[in-house]
């Protein structure tokens, strides 16, 4: 069986990369950081925040109340203290689901193509 490196994880993700990664304008990434108290990304002496991957988490699950379920700002900080853990685990069943889609979606490209090579 061969060797299989884990991947690797960065214990801080810098404004721009977490923009990247939720789709957000970093202003509202820090306007959700002063609304949300789960929000609690370090700052270095410069002053960049510095975000850690439950951060990254929280930032998804709160884009996701907003964004997708339509949310407001009040009615997810609400729904977050009673609800946190059915979120979270909600939120990893879709985001398994769409790498799963992916993977599948990326199967069939290569497939496809093996076809068309055939003949």
């Amino acid at each position: 069986m061969p060797y299989k490196d884990k991947p690797v994880e960065k214990m801080y993700y810098s404004m721009g990369e977490v923009s990247k990664i939720i789709g957000e304008n970093p202003s509202l990434i820090r306007f959700w950081e002063k609304e949300f108290s789960i929000l609690t990304p370090k700052k270095n002496s410069k002053g960049n925040r510095l975000f850690t991957s439950k951060d990254l988490e929280n930032l998804k699950l709160i884009h996701y109340l907003v964004k997708e379920k339509g949310y407001t700002l009040n009615g997810a900080k609400e729904y977050l203290k009673t609800e946190y853990k059915n979120t979270k685990d909600k939120l990893e069943i879709i985001n398994s689901l769409e790498r799963t889609k992916e993977f599948l979606e990326e199967l069939r490209n290569n497939l496809e193509e093996n076809d068309e090579n055939a003949f």
